[in-house]
């Protein structure tokens, strides 16, 4: 009689010999090593298992091995239809190229009424007469917008504050439209406003229009008011009391407050984030300062170190973790970001973590004068008088002169972290971004620097610890992060016992 017996594990391994599969690794302070691959896989291994796996002699019977070759980080004689799956990954990461640019920013006028002292776009007086778009400028704008390739666009007006030039918000809604009724893209529109000239007839412009209200909120009163004072006085009570009539106007959905990091406001992580839950916002993005515009001319009276602003970002994380356990959804923006990349294989359509980097590529600016620049960014620079950025003029240039210029090509020779130095073998290189712009004005070349610079500090500061607080995550934080990636109320994440258990 044949025997019918089951061979063990081992007669069906096709062989010890395997290939590694590209990947870059950090050590933990355990001793442990975190691998993560080139669609941004992870997984954590034993310092003794690392150097078997490395040195190509680890045992396929052992369970890691069996995760390893499922997360792509090495293959056998078995792996060639895990490679589909590993190149479909791959697409799906940098699927936020498709259709070029989609966030195009129109600057309707650089006039403000507030005088921040971190002002980045070098702000002009509330008076001042030759800082506004004109029509031509706005139609010439629009034209270049709608001859791109993407079927979704984001029409974003900002400034100065832009409802000081409100008619040609309208006249860019309106031409929008009326141009785009042949051509059926969809368009989003969102308005930077910090909303001390807010109108019932704005409101019902956007309600009307669906057009989405960003704006500034830095905490409370004590604190928004010395980051940014009005002419006249305190901006906090105009400002709060407008956010909650626009909330009650448009829905709390196209509401959405940035907060700016200062060195006054290092002093209130938890004050912060409690202002933000009493005005009943969604979520808090806790931002540092950009090295641009009037924030250079004031770093000794608003700056800090990235070591920092570290510390204050887990202050603020730590409370905001807090009310969440508590039952109240609140995510932090940066953080949500963070983990979808780590945890999820889509990409997350925020331009300042991206490779390659969003300038140009994925984000552009139509300034007030008519000239294109490749970022918001790249316009405050220009505002410091360098243009290097600029990628040419809606009044003489056409759609390919600009897009595919040699400004543009000087840009993207620098836009993949995956090349440059100092981030092609750093571990968290997938979850992180390449900025040409902001290397440039920081350490005067577009490549930049690694070990010097506050872009690849902040960065890597903050994804460390988001692992630190995932590798570590009891079931409950699980929960909560998972109900901020999937846009979920904390609560309905909760699991429940089922009935019939506990019978």
């Amino acid at each position: 009689m044949a025997n019918t017996a089951f061979q063990p594990r081992e007669h069906f391994s096709s062989s010890t010999c395997y290939s590694l599969l590209p990947f870059r690794f950090d050590r933990r302070d355990n001793g442990d090593r975190l691998l993560v691959n080139e669609v941004g896989e992870f997984s954590i291994v034993a310092a003794d298992d690392f150097d078997r796996f490395v040195a190509k002699t680890l045992d396929p019977a052992q369970p890691i091995y069996s995760e390893l070759k499922a997360k792509h980080f090495l293959a056998d004689d078995s792996s060639s239809a895990l490679f589909d799956t590993l190149a479909a990954k791959y697409r799906t990461k940098k699927s936020f190229l498709d259709g070029f640019t989609k966030l195009h920013i129109f600057v309707t006028t650089l006039r403000c009424n507030q005088s921040c002292p971190y002002c980045q776009v070098t702000r002009q007086d509330e008076g001042a007469g030759a800082f506004d778009m004109t029509e031509e400028m706005m139609h010439r704008s629009v034209d270049l917008m709608l001859a791109g390739p993407a079927p979704s666009v984001t029409m974003e007006f900002q400034g100065g504050e832009s409802l000081l030039n409100f008619d040609i918000v309208m006249e860019g809604v309106r031409y929008s439209k009326e141009r785009n009724a042949a051509i059926g893209k969809h368009i989003d529109y969102v308005i930077c406003t910090n909303l001390s000239r807010l109108e019932d007839q704005h409101l019902d412009f956007f309600k009307e229009h669906k057009v989405n209200v960003s704006t500034s909120l830095d905490g409370p009163a004590y604190l928004h008011d010395k980051n940014r004072p009005m002419d006249r006085g305190g901006s906090h009570a105009t400002v709060t009391r407008n956010i909650l009539r626009a909330q009650e106007a448009l829905g709390r959905e196209a509401v959405s407050c940035l907060m700016t990091t200062s060195k006054e406001s290092l002093k209130y992580p938890r004050e912060i984030v409690d202002e933000y839950i009493r005005l009943n916002l969604g979520s808090i993005f806790v931002r540092d300062l950009n090295p641009y515009g009037y924030a250079v001319k004031a770093r000794a009276a608003v700056g800090y170190s990235s070591a920092e602003f570290i510390t204050f970002y887990k202050a603020v994380l730590a409370h905001i973790v807090e009310i969440n356990r508590g039952g109240h959804t609140f995510p932090e923006a940066f953080t949500t970001m963070v983990l979808r990349k780590v945890l999820t294989p889509w990409p997350i359509g925020f331009v300042d973590m991206q490779s390659p980097a969003g300038a140009g590529l994925s984000v552009v600016l139509y300034n007030y004068d008519g000239d294109v620049y490749a970022s918001d960014e790249s316009r405050m620079l220009a505002e410091m008088g360098k243009s290097t950025f600029r990628l040419g003029s809606v009044l003489e240039n056409s759609y390919t002169d600009i897009f595919f210029g040699e400004t543009m090509q000087m840009i993207a020779s620098a836009a993949c972290n995956e090349a440059l130095a100092g981030c092609s073998d750093c571990a968290y290189q997938s979850y992180c971004g390449a900025d040409p712009v902001r290397n440039y004005s920081t350490q005067g070349d577009i490549f930049g620097h690694r070990p010097t610079s506050g872009y690849c500090a902040k960065n890597k500061g903050v994804i460390k610890h988001v692992f630190d607080q995932l590798l570590n995550a009891d079931p409950d934080l699980e929960r909560i992060f998972w109900a901020w990636i999937s846009r979920e109320d904390v609560n309905r994440m909760r699991l429940t016992e089922p009935a019939w258990l506990s019978r």
